[in-house]
């Protein structure tokens, strides 16, 4: 059996489907969240197919999963008006609501997440074939993400309960929201890093607007309800759709914060769609291609596992993936022939598989855009090491192992975000470093080797051209404590649980000469606690 039939082969027949998945589906959604009111639309809906096909005796057809709304520009200038409204320029109930008070409206949405986890993470493993056990993680980091952000944002506080003084001027230094949000984000994670920009919006008092991602819409919808009954009216408002819900959004110029994880490209229009670009401030996590470095004294065994999770968990679709391995070319053998090993063993199949690791890839043209780079590098002379890479079979894609990849190969240069696994041999230790000073592209990278001053030698460089540099390890996110971020066109600002507080508020301050009177006035402020904002209130 070709590799291709064997590909086939793994899409489930007619009936096929697990039990626990027909019975979330079909989920006609036709609701939108805005102003505290989950609407109903009567416009036109958008059909949501998995990438998931269903093969019926031989004839192959996309699992339809349900329908979402394709709101248009008067549903967005509503969202806007609402989250405007609720801010009211700074003076609306939330922006001004003490830290405590809002932690405990953030406290009482997070209690209610465990009620729709299993909807949501079977609504994801159907709707971007993320893996079953993958989608269950993504839930329960999320969880744990709220947990972390609201022990941060306390710990902020706390360091905030005193007043400073400084030259005779009495001060209390906090942080203040900026404003209506605009939060928008990405397939691959489409839970998660929606969260990670919506909770530290949310927490430092700004209102929000969230756009779904464009694909990873249904999967949200479980939510809507505890959004609305967990915050006052307006303050967070979901919209399905597309550019046509956005652009007026933004061309209006009533968002202050732009938080976007996509592409650097989608990233640059929407911006530019703002009046007033120096007024909006840009919370981005943007494209990347990750290095690896393999060095001549790199524990082998070690580096191609690390690699072949890093470069292919949920088929390589992962900014934090490693998107080009360099490697000493004494060592190259070895690297490939493990490498092969690896990815000979792994599991493709559906996402509600145990144990599956390459699964069915989200995205109209996907898998011939994949097919693409990999005929464009054998056409320039690179060569597919592992048997069967690079077939295709529907939407399923064989990892496709690249060797002697050259730069004027496209996929030397181009972020693949699919499972193909671009290696290139070098000769002297500049080869590599110069790649990564030539790249438009900074968030991270990997060096693995054993002896401490070659390794030194890449770390010094490297950290002025990535915001991480791995030892002996992928490039990976977590923890979230950790900085977050990108150099060049990588990102813009910093995602993280401390970080990202920072991101969506500003620091303000009142102040007063030391006057007797003042002094007066201040202290009862603060015996009378009749201020949110001027306090020494403690959180504990």
């Amino acid at each position: 059996m070709s590799t291709e039939q064997q590909l086939l082969a793994a899409f489930p027949v007619k009936g096929g489907l697990p039990d626990e998945y027909t019975a979330v589906i079909p989920k006609d959604y036709p609701r939108y969240l805005i102003d505290g009111e989950l609407l109903e639309w009567d416009g036109e809906m958008q059909d949501i197919h998995s990438p998931i096909e269903i093969n019926d005796n031989g004839e192959f057809s996309p699992l339809p999963i349900g329908r979402c709304p394709v709101l248009d520009a008067d549903a967005g200038m509503r969202a806007l008006k609402a989250a405007s409204a609720a801010y009211d320029n700074g003076m609306g109930r939330w922006p001004t609501m003490g830290v405590a008070d809002r932690i405990r409206h953030m406290e009482g949405f997070a209690a209610r997440l465990a009620g729709v986890r299993d909807e949501v993470v079977r609504l994801m493993t159907l709707e971007i074939c993320k893996p079953r056990r993958e989608s269950e993680i993504e839930f329960d980091r999320t969880v744990e993400y709220i947990d972390n952000t609201l022990s941060a944002l306390k710990d902020l506080d706390r360091s905030c309960s005193r007043m400073v003084i400084d030259g005779g001027i009495y001060a209390q230094i906090r942080r203040a929201p900026l404003g209506p949000v605009l939060c928008m984000g990405p397939y691959n994670y489409p839970f998660n890093e929606t969260f990670a920009t919506l909770i530290p919006a949310l927490v430092m008092g700004n209102t929000v607007i969230v756009k779904t991602p464009r694909m990873g819409k249904l999967l949200l919808s479980p939510i809507l309800e505890a959004l609305r009954d967990s915050f006052p009216r307006g303050v967070v408002n979901v919209l399905f759709g597309d550019r046509r819900v956005v652009q007026p959004i933004l061309e209006a110029g009533g968002v202050n914060v732009l938080a976007f994880i996509g592409s650097s490209g989608a990233a640059d229009a929407l911006r530019l769609l703002h009046p007033h670009p120096h007024r909006l401030r840009c919370v981005l996590g943007l494209d990347a291609k990750n290095p690896a470095f393999v060095l001549e004294t790199a524990d082998m065994e070690l580096t191609a596992r690390e690699i072949l999770s890093g470069s292919l968990s949920f088929s390589g679709q992962r900014c934090t993936a490693i998107k080009i391995v360099f490697v000493h070319r004494s060592r190259a053998e070895e690297l490939l022939s493990r490498l092969d090993e690896g990815i000979a063993g792994l599991k493709v199949g559906m996402p509600f598989e145990a144990g599956v690791n390459i699964t069915p890839m989200p995205g109209k043209g996907k898998i011939q855009y994949l097919t693409d780079l990999v005929e464009d590098a054998v056409a320039k002379g690179a060569r597919v090491v592992n048997a069967g890479g690079g077939a295709s079979g529907r939407t399923l894609f064989h990892p496709a192992l690249l060797y002697d990849v050259k730069p004027s190969m496209r996929v030397y240069q181009e972020e693949q975000f699919g499972p193909v696994v671009p290696v290139v041999p070098f000769d002297d230790e500049r080869e590599p470093v110069e790649y990564q000073v030539n790249s438009k592209y900074g968030q991270q990278m990997s060096i693995f080797g054993s002896d401490p001053d070659q390794v030194a030698r890449f770390i010094d460089p490297m950290v002025n051209q990535v915001c991480r540099v791995n030892i002996n390890s992928q490039c990976q996110r977590g923890p979230d404590t950790f900085p977050f971020t990108g150099r060049k066109d990588s990102a813009e600002s910093t995602l993280s649980v401390s970080d990202a507080l920072r991101c969506f508020s500003i620091r303000t301050l009142v102040a007063a000469k030391g006057t007797e009177g003042n002094k007066e006035l201040i202290s009862r402020i603060l015996r009378q606690r009749s201020s949110n904002f001027l306090t020494t209130d403690y959180i504990l």
